[in-house]
């Protein structure tokens, strides 16, 4: 299967809400999406193929990191390797200047072990942050945080 990656627009919303509903338990909507699309200065990305989007990636700049807001793949192709394809190149075409954080439920393993694959390292935990379940969310950091102005008695963290 080929996949390439190109820029998400607007006419992919419906489509990638509906990959959205189907990987998470707090979705965005599809009006989110429109937002974040809307946003200069940001990054989105699909994963294509045979007219199909398999997996999606939605960054936002901000003064001093970046933030990787959303990151999913349809379940018939998850563990395919298009998650990597995807931060890889969203990485890669952010360049290095600035740290990136996220956040990520403690509960998703698997996502986590992709993100320090990437450098990511865990840093603290946000309390109650999802709201379907309040589940903390745990902060992950490539970079330095402190060039984004993260105070150091917030980088004691969690300690993984």
């Amino acid at each position: 299967m080929e996949i390439t990656l190109r820029q998400l627009g607007r006419q992919d919303i419906a489509e990638v809400a509906e990959i959205e509903r189907a990987v998470f338990n707090s979705p965005w909507s599809a009006g989110m999406f429109a937002l974040q699309l809307a946003k200069p200065g940001g990054l989105s990305l699909a994963a294509v193929s045979e007219n199909r989007i398999l997996g999606y990636l939605m960054m936002a700049r901000y003064a001093d990191a970046w933030h990787l807001m959303n990151v999913a793949v349809v379940p018939e192709s998850r563990r395919t390797g298009i998650a990597s394809m995807l931060i890889r190149s969203g990485l890669e075409e952010i360049g290095g200047e600035l740290p990136v954080t996220l956040e990520v439920r403690p509960s998703n393993t698997g996502a986590i072990s992709l993100y320090e694959n990437f450098g990511f390292r865990s840093i603290a935990l946000r309390p109650g942050y999802y709201p379907n379940d309040g589940e903390d969310a745990l902060i992950m950091w490539r970079g330095d945080p402190a060039r984004a102005g993260v105070p150091a008695e917030a980088l004691q963290g969690t300690g993984h």
